[in-house]
């Protein structure tokens, strides 16, 4: 019996404490919410991980994709990380780590030297306009990649399926044919011109979620409309008025 306790002391104890809930979602991933810090020693795929009250740590060589990951005080990373959304009072990367994180939010952002931080964006927002200044080039990437050579997950999850694109409804595409003649308008300043074909083009993707978060700074960086304008505004302002 002695040696049988001596060789299972050679194994690491894991204690989960009390109120930390483990789940499985329906694609196999595991969501981990505890209420104390939270340490990742293993690489693997989480839909979610949060530490209600303390602090997440991602250690060296571990390598974590995550949907979300939140963390009361901080979230401290060695190896690397991917994820859409990062929520912590601070977001540290020490030395060599990597983070690939869509949407930031922090009070504080540490970097070291050699460290390496892509993505950042503030909110939802900040991706859509950088991606619509980008669409030619992004049609050009491949449907798949090799993230393995990269970041160490096997690629093994299905492409996404290409957006099915309806027709617009009557009132944008009276908006979007509005704007279409406007945005010709030679006496427009750059900026203007910008914000006005940012909102055309999501209009042309029938993209309805990008549409609604662009389109009331688009017409408040016209500064003075034409009267064309404010009907095309006033026709995509009720329509999704409608819808909320």
């Amino acid at each position: 019996m002695s040696s049988a306790a001596d060789s299972s002391s050679n194994f690491p104890t894991m204690i989960i404490p009390r109120g930390t809930e483990i789940k499985l979602n329906t694609h196999g991933q595991l969501s981990i919410k505890t209420p104390g810090n939270l340490v990742i020693q293993n690489s693997g795929t989480y839909s979610e991980l949060e530490s209600t009250n303390g602090s997440i740590r991602i250690e060296d060589n571990v390598q974590v994709e995550a949907v979300s990951v939140r963390a009361a005080q901080a979230c401290f990373i060695q190896g690397t990380l991917t994820a859409w959304r990062v929520h912590a009072k601070k977001i540290a990367l020490e030395d060599r780590a990597k983070a690939y994180i869509m949407l930031q939010e922090s009070e504080q952002l540490e970097l070291s030297k050699t460290s390496r931080l892509v993505g950042n964006f503030a909110n939802e927002k900040e991706i859509y306009l950088m991606l619509g200044k980008f669409t030619p080039q992004l049609k050009e990437l491949p449907t798949s990649f090799d993230m393995q050579s990269s970041t160490g997950f096997d690629d093994t999850k299905p492409a996404l399926a290409p957006r099915v694109e309806s027709e617009l409804p009557e009132p944008l595409r009276k908006a979007l044919a509005i704007l279409e003649h406007e945005t010709k308008r030679t006496d427009l300043d750059g900026p203007s011109a910008e914000v006005l074909r940012e909102l055309v083009f999501a209009l042309r993707e029938r993209d309805m979620q990008r549409t609604g978060l662009v389109y009331r700074d688009a017409f408040t960086e016209l500064g003075v409309p034409s009267e064309l304008m404010r009907t095309a505004y006033d026709l995509i302002d009720s329509y999704f008025r409608r819808r909320t």
